[in-house]
């Protein structure tokens, strides 16, 4: 597996996801899973999940902030925006079987505030730093820009 070409096929797949279904799902295998577990929902099979992605109502927004991995396990946070809406947190969990995507794990969450009680102990940083997939370029990733 290609490193390259893996950070390459993840920055595409949020690129178009939304705008192009066919190129953004050119990452997944045809039998792929996707799972959301807060939800408890699994879509066995690309056809299926691309399916209804197809038809969601809302205007999707991606903004990458980390993306790592060790071996054929990846893992990318991001920002998502529904219709313009705040930003919310995601994290895939991404299984590769060689160049595709076997299956996924998609946490979706919103932020929450700092806790007093940790302050003097904790270093603050901007939660929402991030790059769109257009800016994204290998080796940022630990130096996100703001949106």
């Amino acid at each position: 597996m290609d490193e390259t070409v893996i950070r390459d096929r993840l920055k595409d797949h949020w690129q178009f996801e939304g705008v192009d279904y066919d190129k953004s799902h050119e990452i997944y295998h045809d039998d792929a899973v996707l799972e959301f577990p807060q939800s408890g929902e699994r879509f066995v099979g690309k056809q299926n999940f691309l399916t209804w992605r197809r038809k969601y109502p809302a205007k999707l927004d991606f903004r990458i902030r980390r993306i790592s991995h060790d071996g054929d396990l990846w893992v990318a946070e991001n920002l998502i925006s529904y219709d313009g809406s705040p930003s919310m947190f995601t994290i895939n969990i991404l299984q590769f079987r060689g160049d595709k995507v076997a299956h996924e794990r998609l946490y979706v969450f919103e932020g929450f505030e700092a806790a007093e009680s940790r302050a003097e102990w904790a270093e603050t940083f901007d939660p929402l730093e991030s790059r769109s997939p257009q800016e994204w370029r290998e080796g940022i990733e630990a130096e996100p820009r703001q949106r």
